[in-house]
């Protein structure tokens, strides 16, 4: 059975893990997710840990370093420099970056690239604006859906928040007819305190995650693997495939 949703609101992709996003008018929803989505991440350096990735729960002022120079019909779109919260231009690869953040963060760090990508659970998130909206109301506040870091925002019809915990287990298809980008719906996405921190000045608002997890059980949004590539546009209609059961 296929439902209409209703469509894609927003897209975006984070080039370097947990610095500023990029958002999109259209982008290419290829088997790795989004290309050029968390391509780029700094490790901790003498991190034997699993996940040794410097992220903005330890860094918060990464969220301040912005990506530039992407070029997004490349096919595989990479930044080249990335302007610093103090406004300052610098190649992605320098040595100049890696100690401005090391600087900032108390200890070495290094850039690394995985072709594949850096995702902390799925190649694709998303969530319904529906739900942020939700979010904000709980705290009296007009969230900026980049406190979320989702690939695709989606506005459904129905104006009930959390319908994405509904979506799990079955399909979103994009666009018209049968050859538009798919994606599985896997798991509900956990929240952690990176969504407590403002975009624009890092700052942190407990109060949001708080909201998170009054509301959902500490859920928002859903992740997911790529079903079928293809091209993903803001404005293109969505609608989720729910598998019978027999």
């Amino acid at each position: 059975m296929q439902i209409h949703l209703g469509y894609v609101k927003e897209l975006a992709r984070y080039p370097v893990k947990s610095m500023a996003g990029i958002r999109a008018d259209s982008a290419f929803l290829g088997w790795h997710g989004l290309t050029g989505d968390r391509r780029f991440a700094f490790r901790r350096s003498g991190d034997k840990t699993g996940f040794p990735w410097l992220s903005a729960s330890r860094l918060p002022e990464l969220l301040l370093y912005e990506p530039l120079g992407l070029d997004a019909d490349a096919e595989d779109p990479s930044p080249t420099h990335i302007r610093t919260p103090e406004g300052i231009n610098l190649a992605l690869e320098s040595e100049e970056l890696q100690n401005s953040i090391a600087e900032k963060f108390g200890s070495t760090v290094e850039l690394m690239k995985l072709k594949h990508g850096i995702f902390d659970e799925a190649s694709v998130s998303v969530i319904n604006l529906a739900t942020i909206s939700a979010i904000g109301r709980e705290v009296g506040e007009d969230l900026d859906t980049r406190r979320f870091r989702a690939n695709i925002v989606i506005a459904t019809d129905a104006t009930e928040p959390f319908l994405e915990d509904s979506w799990i287990g079955g399909r979103l298809v994009f666009g018209e007819g049968d050859e538009g980008p798919v994606v599985n719906l896997t798991m509900r996405d956990e929240r952690c305190m990176m969504i407590n921190l403002d975009p624009d000045t890092a700052k942190r608002d407990p109060r949001i995650m708080k909201a998170v997890v009054l509301l959902n059980k500490n859920n928002a949004g859903a992740y997911g693997n790529v079903a079928r590539t293809g091209q993903l546009r803001v404005g293109q209609p969505v609608s989720l495939i729910i598998q019978r059961r027999a």
